[in-house]
């Protein structure tokens, strides 16, 4: 069973960076998913696939996951390509593309 060790982006709700700088351990999937029949309800014999641990440091989790005989992977995060923009340049003479109002 490989861990998978990540920092995962932001959602798309979010505004702000908070809870971003978090590394989360979480376990391959290794078994299929079925629909039961009886109810029609999404299964799997996977238990470990509900397990998710967050860690404060890359360097935590690794550790982790050595002290637990884990095989893991470790994901490193892209970082956001952050433009800057202001309200003014709304407003610019020289603005590329239409005014759509």
């Amino acid at each position: 069973m490989t861990a998978r060790i990540s920092r995962p982006a932001k959602t798309a709700m979010q505004s702000g960076t908070a809870k971003s700088n978090r590394w989360l351990l979480e376990f391959e999937v290794s078994a299929a998913r079925t629909i039961e029949p009886l109810m029609g309800w999404t299964s799997s014999s996977d238990t470990l696939g509900q397990v998710k641990l967050w860690f404060d440091t890359k360097e935590e989790a690794i550790a982790f996951a050595t002290r637990n005989g884990l095989a893991y992977r470790i994901e490193e995060p892209k970082e956001a390509k952050r433009r800057p923009a202001a309200y003014s340049d709304n407003f610019k003479h020289n603005r590329i593309g239409a005014w759509t109002h």
